[in-house]
């Protein structure tokens, strides 16, 4: 079978909002590698959008999916309860940051979080609005792309968003976005458009994602904090993409010293399985009435038993630690780079949560044409790579943390050479 005639047939039954960002059909994974139905192999530094960063089908992930399968798959967790489910909010909410009682719900998805998040939130503080950050991302149902801060692709065509959702703009000093910019626009924003007094939460990525991976400055995190405290804020973070080791901590919110009232979660935790969860301070989390949080699917035992196996990995094989490890060899490679290659304009990113910024030499306009030209070349010499950013000149880098030393030095290669090429053209 080739990638093409699957192409073809894809077109003509999937709708084309689905986008795709290869035509590379997969038939196999293991750990960092993935091959296609055409038998070609490929270093995959994409792990499904930061889902496997335990890798592809962990051999821990499998025997604790593979019991599960044996035991049973669904009752439903609100119809007839499962001991796993338990296990895994009682790990949960040992690990979340935040010195306090805390309880959790699983849910399927990412967004599903961030809307269980915002209606525990509207739940426990009876206000009705949330500000969330331009260039964030939280999720396509109608609430995660109102509070999504990038219009296209995620809301163009949609209509009219959620009401009493605002935006401030986020700190980015490389674009001229200092934190006084966006304290003074939140300053502007209680006095123009929305009585603190009415704001359930503030929901911010620590480190955005689709956005650009771009850092929330510590001292930004920290007056965000004394604002939402100041007013009776919550303070979500979605962790979705940032969580389970990627960062170089098992969340990326320790890097702050500020703890969340409620922290949303999902990707990383099942391990290549759907799982989501949000988790925060007990009070919170029970304002909702019984009955008033939940889903089908949420918490799938099967879900459940991957993400348990998944905690185990992330201590047992020190994942944490060996993000940071890879991320700094990344990070020196591609500084190393920068005089030969006048287009990179930034490398940044903790952990193994990097990226690469594009901008015209020798002007602060972003080169989105050269970004892609990056991607394709690298596709071309068998390495997957994702793009991101506002303006589309950001490739981040999303490798497993369980790359193997030598597949990883192979893909460092493929990426400097990929890089050069795209220079010439």
């Amino acid at each position: 079978m080739q990638n093409s005639q699957i192409a073809a047939r894809r077109a003509a039954a999937i709708s084309r909002g689905v986008g795709v960002t290869t035509q590379v059909y997969a038939h196999k994974a293991e750990n960092a590698e993935i091959w296609d139905v055409e038998g070609r192999r490929y270093i995959d530094f994409a792990a499904g959008i930061a889902v496997v960063n335990t890798g592809h089908r962990h051999p821990k992930v499998i025997e604790a999916v593979k019991a599960q399968l044996d035991s049973f798959t669904h009752t439903c967790h609100q119809v007839v309860p499962y001991e796993n489910y338990v296990a895994l909010a009682e790990k949960l909410n040992a690990a979340v940051p935040g010195d306090f009682a805390k309880k959790t719900i699983f849910v399927t998805t990412g967004a599903e979080a961030v809307e269980n998040a915002v209606k525990i939130a509207r739940a426990a503080t009876n206000r009705p609005a949330v500000i969330a950050f331009t260039g964030g991302f939280h999720g396509r149902t109608f609430m995660g792309m109102t509070l999504t801060g990038k219009v296209q692709p995620y809301k163009a065509g949609f209509g009219a968003m959620m009401p009493d959702v605002f935006h401030v703009p986020f700190p980015v000093e490389l674009h001229g976005v200092s934190i006084e910019d966006s304290l003074s626009v939140l300053d502007k924003l209680f006095k123009a458009a929305v009585d603190p007094a009415r704001v359930a939460a503030f929901i911010v990525e620590p480190v955005q994602g689709e956005g650009g991976f771009y850092e929330v400055p510590r001292a930004f995190m920290e007056k965000l904090q004394d604002v939402a405290r100041k007013h009776g804020i919550l303070l979500i973070a979605d962790e979705v993409q940032t969580g389970f080791a990627r960062t170089g901590k098992l969340f990326a919110m320790e890097h702050y010293g500020v703890v969340p009232d409620i922290t949303t979660m999902a990707k990383g935790l099942g391990g290549g399985f759907p799982i989501a969860a949000v988790t925060g301070r007990a009070e919170i989390m029970d304002a909702p009435a019984p009955g008033g949080l939940g889903g089908t699917y949420g918490g799938n035992p099967i879900g459940v038993a991957a993400g348990l196996a998944v905690l185990e990995v992330i201590e047992e094989e020190g994942l944490c630690e060996r993000a940071v490890s890879l991320g700094n060899r990344l990070k020196q490679r591609l500084s190393s780079l920068a005089a030969s290659v006048p287009q990179i304009a930034d490398v940044r990113g903790p952990g193994f949560m990097n990226a690469v910024e594009f901008n015209i030499p020798g002007t602060p306009a972003p080169d989105p044409e050269f970004t892609n030209r990056v991607r394709e070349k690298a596709l071309e010499r068998g390495l997957i790579l994702l793009t991101c950013g506002v303006y589309g000149n950001v490739i981040r880098f999303l490798a497993p943390i369980t790359i193997p030393d030598d597949v990883f030095s192979e893909a460092l290669d493929i990426l400097e050479a990929a890089l050069l090429s795209a220079k010439e053209g």
